[in-house]
């Protein structure tokens, strides 16, 4: 079988999982031959040697594994990331929240941030990229992902900028934070889940019954600890529930902002000025 007989068979295959079910197979096959995309186009004709492994590729992935998970990494704003099971894959609306919280450390000019619920790490090695003056304390509850995260920032020389803690929210960081951004599980629980999503952890996906439990202990966080911004991403019916919350605890009203679709996707509160 050739490069690419071998390439439209996984496509006819891959069609009742993917919208783009050529890009994928391309995608699987130059995991496996350790190829550019290019390099298959101009080698089509070529024979395929391990047909068993490409055909265990498109197995998994027909059976809805993440393509991230097969191939082991995930491109991410400017970077690329070592991903697998046991750490939730970086979206592309989660690029909006980098971009709502480098315009706030631009702003505010501020030097110490936290992250709560690391992951992989892409929120915070985008960030500390951006900006070189910045350090980070990030946690997790999840040790695998921190493993991740760890990999990867050790992969973009940041291991000296962004601190790694395995905790709650921010429980045991003592250290100061003008800034939480956070990117937390916020789905409710009841949600029936898309079958790829289901491969990935669902603690870093399930926020609770209705979903926003864990962002109004975020809010809770912020505002015990007197920290002056938060930046959050959140469920697009969410931000009814998210203004109220505020209102109720007399905080200032959300700064929601949405995604490319239009939708709420995620908000910025000021909960103080801090003057340097």
């Amino acid at each position: 079988m050739t490069i690419e007989q071998a390439l439209r068979e996984a496509s006819v295959l891959l069609s009742k999982v993917s919208e783009r079910p050529r890009l994928e197979a391309e995608i699987l096959m130059s995991h496996l031959l350790h190829k550019e995309r290019t390099w298959l186009h101009t080698h089509s004709d070529e024979s395929l040697g391990d047909e068993e492994g490409y055909r265990r590729f498109v197995e998994r992935r027909r059976k809805s594994e993440p393509i991230e998970y097969i191939v082991g990494r995930v491109s991410f704003y400017d970077v690329e990331l070592e991903v697998g099971k046991g750490v939730l894959i970086a979206r592309p609306e989660t690029e909006l929240l980098v971009d709502m919280a480098a315009e706030v450390i631009r702003k505010h000019r501020l030097q110490r941030i936290c992250e709560i619920g690391v992951g992989s790490g892409a929120v915070s090695i985008v960030l500390a990229r951006k900006f070189p003056h910045l350090t980070i304390v990030a946690t997790d509850i999840s040790r695998e992902a921190l493993g991740y995260a760890e990999k990867n920032i050790k992969k973009y020389g940041l291991h000296e900028r962004i601190e790694l803690v395995h905790t709650n929210l921010l429980d045991g960081v003592s250290s100061e934070c003008e800034m939480i951004v956070s990117n937390p599980p916020y789905i409710c629980k009841a949600y029936l889940l898309p079958h790829s999503v289901r491969y990935e952890p669902q603690n870093a996906l399930i926020g609770g019954e209705c979903g926003d439990e864990l962002l109004k202990e975020i809010i809770l966080t912020a505002k015990r600890r007197k920290i002056p911004h938060l930046i959050c991403e959140m469920g697009y019916d969410q931000r009814e529930s998210i203004a109220d919350f505020c209102t109720q605890k007399r905080l200032p009203a959300p700064r929601f902002y949405k995604d490319l679709a239009g939708l709420d996707r995620g908000f910025y509160l000021q909960l103080a000025t801090k003057s340097r």
